[in-house]
């Protein structure tokens, strides 16, 4: 197997286990301050970046039609009000926008190229895609266990054999 449908693979089944955290994230929990980011935040952060960073660049990145600047990253100034969540609905719906660009996307980019096409991120664009993927993972992850410690219930596995199984 090639390169390309390897990441193409990883990023659908990663995503996957996204989604069924975001479906099946309780009301409560999707807006619950009990956490420095709330669920939704989250969600949101990692769709964007897995979003922008499968571009071949920073030039080719177009934000999706419900963005709003500055909910991407978590920071915010001391005292701000916490922001108009993202619903549920629509973290679904920019899920599907991404999830589907995915191919596509993979497609289209360099991955012999030697930089990221991000000035920030120094490295090669296939380890710049490696580290795209952790991060979604990383996120999702996090948002799974919140909903294990919330209601006793994961995810399940997406893509490919479980380990030992």
């Amino acid at each position: 197997m090639s390169i390309k449908p390897a990441l193409k693979s990883q990023y659908h089944a990663s995503l996957a286990m996204l989604r069924e955290a975001i479906d099946t994230c309780p009301a409560e929990l999707w807006t619950s301050d009990g956490y420095t980011n709330r669920f939704w935040h989250v969600a949101y952060h990692v769709l964007f970046y897995t979003h922008f960073y499968l571009q071949p660049s920073e030039a080719d990145f177009v934000p999706w039609e419900r963005h709003r600047d500055e909910l991407n990253r978590f920071e915010r100034e001391p005292g701000a009000a916490a922001p108009t969540p993202y619903t549920v609905e629509e973290m679904r719906a920019y899920w599907t926008f991404v999830d589907s660009a995915v191919d596509a996307t993979v497609e289209r980019l360099d991955l012999a190229a030697p930089t990221s096409g991000f000035w920030w991120y120094e490295m090669s664009k296939l380890e710049h895609q490696l580290v795209n993927l952790r991060h979604l993972q990383h996120h999702t992850g996090q948002l799974i266990d919140r909903l294990r410690q919330h209601s006793g219930r994961g995810v399940e596995w997406a893509g490919g054999a479980r380990p030992g199984g």
